[in-house]
C-alpha cells in the first residue's frame, strides 16, 4: 500500500502533549514547538505552535506542496498574502488559510511575543524543510543566510521571494 489514497492510517496512536512540550525546532528566529509532526499522523498532516518574538515571522513564500492554516493565540500577526488588496493584521482569535500556490508571509509587529496554531496538510515536506533550517542554523551558530534558506526551500517545493519592504512581512 504506497498510494496515499490507500495509506493504511488505523495503526496510529494517539498523541497528547503538553503546554510546551513537543519536539522544538528554531525556524528562522521562531521556534515551532510540535504538537504533532507528519510521522505521527500517517503524513496527513503536522500542527505546531510558532512562538514568534517581535518582528520576526517568515519570510514572503509559496508552498507547491501543503496547504497551510494559522490560528493567532496571542499577539498580533501581519500577513501578507497575495490576492489580498493590503496586508491583513490579525489579533489572538483570528485566522487564515493559505492554500498551496498562494504566496503568503508574515510578522509579529506587536511588542509581545505572538503564538500561532499552525496546520500543514500534508506535513511531512515542511517538517523534513525545517528540521533542514534548524540544523543550518546551528551548523554556522546563526539564522542561515537567505541563500541557505532559498536552496533548503527548494529542495522541499517552496519558493522564498524576495523581500517587499512595503508589506512589512519579513523575518
Amino acid at each position: 500500500m504506497t498510494s496515499d489514497a490507500n495509506r493504511d492510517v488505523t495503526r496510529l496512536s494517539p498523541i497528547s502533549r503538553a503546554l510546551g512540550t513537543g519536539p522544538t525546532l528554531d525556524v528562522l528566529g521562531v521556534t515551532h514547538v510540535y504538537k504533532a509532526m507528519a510521522d505521527d499522523t500517517g503524513q496527513q498532516f503536522s500542527i505546531w505552535e510558532s512562538i514568534v518574538p517581535p518582528g520576526h515571522g517568515a519570510p514572503a513564500h509559496t508552498h507547491t506542496r501543503e496547504d497551510e492554516a494559522f490560528y493567532v493565540l496571542s499577539g498580533e500577526v501581519l500577513f501578507e498574502v497575495e490576492g489580498a488588496a493590503a496586508p491583513l493584521r490579525l489579533g489572538a482569535g483570528a485566522s487564515l488559510f493559505g492554500p498551496r500556490n498562494i504566496r503568503h508571509g508574515y510578522r509579529n509587529v506587536g511588542k509581545i511575543t505572538a503564538h500561532l496554531l499552525v496546520f500543514a496538510m500534508p506535513g511531512g515536506g515542511l517538517d523534513r524543510m525545517f528540521t533542514a533550517f534548524d540544523e543550518a542554523g546551528k551548523r554556522a551558530g546563526h539564522r542561515p543566510d537567505i541563500a541557505t534558506v532559498t536552496a533548503i526551500a527548494a529542495k522541499y517545493g517552496v519558493v522564498i521571494h524576495p523581500p517587499k519592504q512595503e508589506s512589512g512581512c519579513q523575518g
